[in-house]
């Protein structure tokens, strides 16, 4: 039994070798034909191939551009002379990214051709790039703010949790560079064999990284619910949260909601970026929002009527809260008393009294408006209506005041 013991894992050692040695064939015979195919490109364009296998980084010249250029657009700069930057690109058919770094760079680009896989192994072995992810995980320090916001009791990401893996890093990461990219959401989706990061960025969903391992996404979904104070044992049903981030003094609130799928938990992340919101709001007016002159002549008279409601519907993105906003900038004065009732406050409005929806301390969007209405309110914003409690009160208080 023992020989067969021995025979059986040297039998396993020969499988994995046999396996090893495939895997490297197969990986050999697959950088052949991309090179195949660049080369060609190179000669339809009329450019200089370039092999990049033993290209020596000019840590000088990657300093000197952003790297989140050079991932964005794909390409490794080879060059520079003059006023003149040559860049390695694997699809020189793109002119669009010449004229916008053009515009971003103040250089003259000219366009070399290399390999996919070579322009990324570069990008990931430069050094420029080693200290962008030194400065997201060492220089960039998130604090998640306590609920209380009269305490100054701040809480490290690190306090809540003695193990300091690498998916604490990834999470850090995942939300930094969607701050850094001005992204709306971020989406983790759960697949058979892998998890998918997602941004939306200017209403569209795009991939933030490469797929990651699933045996991973237990260990990521955990770590965004102790954020958002969740129950991590919980995973059968629906879970909604949120949590406050303070990065490099600026407070940045997150609204997160975990949802069960055949394959696990899938999250979506709300990032509402006040101090950005406030900055694009300064100058918001309906005019701005692209409205036919009927449509806005029409929505001023409604908005400004002393009873009824305005119901403004839409998907994801589509412009809701930045549509009340405007009505609101609009219509406040001295003369009116104006209430919201929100989940979160995305924008403060001056001249307008906001309440913040707490549903863990019982204030919720119905019971928030049954005390508004306390307080001789001449116009009023609710923020959702999730429930035919929250729409009977909302329908009562438009239609008898």
């Amino acid at each position: 039994m023992a020989d067969a013991v021995v025979n059986g894992k040297n039998g396993n050692d020969r499988t994995i070798v046999a396996e090893n040695e495939r895997e490297q064939r197969e990986r050999k015979i697959n950088l052949k034909h991309e090179e195949e195919e660049a080369r060609q490109m190179a000669v339809r364009y009329r450019l200089e191939f370039i092999e990049l296998k033993d290209f020596q980084i000019d840590h000088g010249l990657f300093r000197s551009i952003p790297v989140d250029l050079m991932f964005r657009y794909n390409f490794v700069p080879f060059k520079k002379e003059n006023q003149t930057l040559y860049i390695v690109v694997s699809d020189p058919s793109n002119i669009l990214v010449v004229d916008e770094l053009e515009l971003l760079l103040g250089l003259r680009i000219k366009m070399l051709v290399g390999t996919q896989s070579a322009i990324q192994d570069i990008l990931k072995k430069s050094e420029s790039s080693q200290r962008v992810l030194e400065e997201a995980t060492e220089t960039f320090r998130m604090q998640i703010v306590s609920e209380d916001e009269d305490s100054d009791e701040a809480l490290t990401i690190d306090k809540l949790t003695t193990d300091s893996s690498p998916i604490i890093k990834l999470v850090d990461s995942i939300i930094f560079n969607a701050i850094q990219r001005r992204a709306s959401d971020i989406h983790i989706e759960t697949k058979d064999v892998e998890v998918l990061v997602k941004y939306r960025i200017d209403g569209v969903l795009q991939y933030a990284l490469e797929p990651i391992d699933k045996k991973y996404h237990s260990s990521i979904i955990s770590r965004i619910k102790v954020m958002s104070e969740l129950d991590i044992a919980e995973k059968r049903v629906p879970q909604d949260g949120r949590f406050k981030l303070r990065i490099k003094n600026k407070a940045i609130d997150f609204r997160v909601s975990i949802m069960p799928s055949v394959h696990g938990e899938d999250s979506v992340i709300r990032i509402l970026d006040k101090e950005s919101i406030n900055e694009n709001f300064v100058d918001l007016k309906l005019p701005v929002l692209g409205f036919s002159e009927v449509i806005l002549r029409k929505l001023r008279k409604y908005i400004s009527e002393p009873y009824g409601m305005v119901l403004v519907t839409g998907p994801t993105g589509s412009g809701k809260t930045t549509t009340l906003y405007a009505a609101l900038s609009e219509i406040r004065s001295v003369e009116h008393k104006i209430i919201t009732i929100e989940d979160p406050v995305e924008y403060q409005l001056p001249g307008v009294t906001q309440v913040p929806v707490n549903e863990k301390k019982g204030l919720t969007f119905a019971r928030g408006l049954r005390s508004i209405l306390r307080h001789d309110p001449d116009k009023i914003m609710v923020g959702e209506i999730r429930d035919v409690e929250t729409a009977q009160i909302a329908i009562q208080s438009a239609l008898t005041g």
